[in-house]
C-alpha cells in the first residue's frame, strides 16, 4: 500500500511539473487573461460585508431605460477610498476609488455606476481559514452598482467630479447591456497588479481587477459606441503592484488541497495566508507584520491566487508598491 501512494504521489507531481512547464515555458500568456464565467454563482453565505453592498441600487443590478433622443452627460469620478469614514486620509495615499456618473437632459437625473467588492476589500486581497474547509476560503467577488444620485460633496471634496462627455439615450442603453453582461461574466475582485518590475518596459505577469479597471472598460465601450470623452487635467489612477520574477503555476484547490503528495504545499500555503487573517488583535497584527516581512522580503515568498488558481511569485524589490499613475482616456 505504502508503495503504490509513493508512486502515485510522484505520477501526481510529475504530471502538475509538465502542466507548470507547458503552461509557463510553451503556450503561457502574459499576462495572464482574467477568467470569464458563463454566470454569476450564488454568493457563500459565509461572507459577510461590514458594509452591505449596493444598498440604494436595483437588487438585479437593472439599469433604467433612457430615451434614444436624450443627451446623458458623463462624469468622471473619484474620491479617497472609504471617504465617507476616513475622509480625506487615504487620498494622501494616493488610494483613490473611481466610478462613472451620468446625468439626463430630458428627466434631469443623476446616476452612479460603479464596481467594487462584495464583502469589502480585505477578503479580496486575502483568503479566510476555515477549520472544516481545509482550503483557504476566499469572499472575492465584485460587482457593478448603479444608482440614482451623485453625492456632488463626496466626489468633488476631496477628488474628481469633472464632465468628459455627451452621448445619447441610445449610446447609454447599449452601454447598459454591455454592462450588465460584463458584470455577469467578470465576477471577482483581483487587488494585485504583478509586474516584473517597476520599469515602463517591464512584463505584466497579472492584471488588476478592480474600480478603475471597470472604469476603464466603460469608457473603452463609450468610445466604441461613438462617444467622444475628454477632460481638462490629468487622469491618474490607483495600482497596487507586486514585484517578481517569472511566476510558477501551481494549480487549484482540488490539485493541491485534495492529494496527499502535495500537503506540504498546501500546508506552506495555509501558513502564507495565516499570516494575513482578518481579526487580529493588535499584537497578533505586530507579530504578523514581522512574519509578512521575513516571508515577502527576506524569503522573497508570495502565493498568489488568480483565476481560482495558485501561483507562486519569486519576490524581487521593491517587492510591493502603490502608484498613481496616468491612463489617458481613450
Amino acid at each position: 500500500m505504502f508503495h503504490t501512494e509513493v508512486v502515485l504521489g510522484f505520477k501526481l507531481l510529475l504530471f502538475l511539473h509538465v502542466v507548470a512547464q507547458f503552461r509557463i515555458n510553451g503556450q503561457q500568456k502574459w499576462p495572464v487573461p482574467y477568467r470569464r464565467f458563463d454566470r454569476r454563482p450564488d454568493v457563500d453565505s459565509y461572507c459577510q460585508a461590514l458594509y452591505p453592498f449596493c444598498p440604494t441600487g436595483d437588487p438585479d443590478g437593472r439599469i433604467p431605460y433612457m430615451r434614444d433622443s436624450d443627451t446623458i452627460s458623463v462624469y468622471r469620478l473619484q474620491t479617497p477610498v472609504w471617504e465617507f469614514k476616513y475622509g480625506s486620509l487615504l487620498g494622501k495615499f494616493h488610494i483613490m476609488h473611481d466610478a462613472v456618473g451620468f446625468s439626463s437632459a430630458e428627466t434631469g437625473a443623476n446616476y452612479t455606476m460603479e464596481w467594487y467588492e462584495l464583502f469589502q476589500l480585505g477578503n479580496c486581497t486575502f483568503p479566510h481559514l476555515r477549520q472544516e474547509v481545509y482550503a483557504p476560503f476566499w469572499c472575492n467577488q465584485g460587482a457593478a452598482c448603479f444608482f440614482e444620485g451623485i453625492d456632488d460633496l463626496h466626489w468633488s471634496q476631496n477628488g474628481t467630479l469633472e464632465k468628459i462627455g455627451v452621448i445619447t439615450g441610445q449610446q447609454f442603453n447599449d452601454m447598459a447591456r454591455w454592462v450588465q453582461d460584463d458584470n455577469e461574466t467578470g465576477i471577482y475582485y483581483e487587488t494585485w497588479a504583478v509586474r516584473s518590475d517597476p520599469s515602463p518596459n517591464a512584463t505584466v505577469w497579472f492584471e488588476s481587477y478592480d474600480c478603475s479597471q471597470f472604469v476603464h472598460r466603460t469608457y473603452r465601450k463609450l468610445t466604441e459606441l461613438g462617444a467622444k470623452l475628454s477632460s481638462r487635467s490629468q487622469t491618474n489612477y490607483t495600482k497596487i503592484y507586486l514585484y517578481s520574477g517569472e511566476p510558477t503555476y501551481l494549480g487549484n484547490d482540488s490539485a493541491i488541497f485534495g492529494q496527499p503528495a502535495l500537503k506540504n504545499l498546501a500546508s506552506d500555503i495555509r501558513k502564507f495566508y495565516h499570516t494575513f487573517r482578518p481579526h487580529q488583535t493588535f499584537a497578533d497584527a505586530m507579530i504578523s507584520l514581522l512574519e509578512a516581512f521575513e516571508t515577502v522580503v527576506l524569503e522573497r515568498s508570495f502565493y498568489f491566487y488568480y483565476n481560482f488558481e495558485y501561483w507562486h511569485l519569486p519576490m524581487k524589490p521593491p517587492y510591493v508598491r502603490i502608484t498613481y499613475e496616468e491612463v489617458p482616456l481613450p
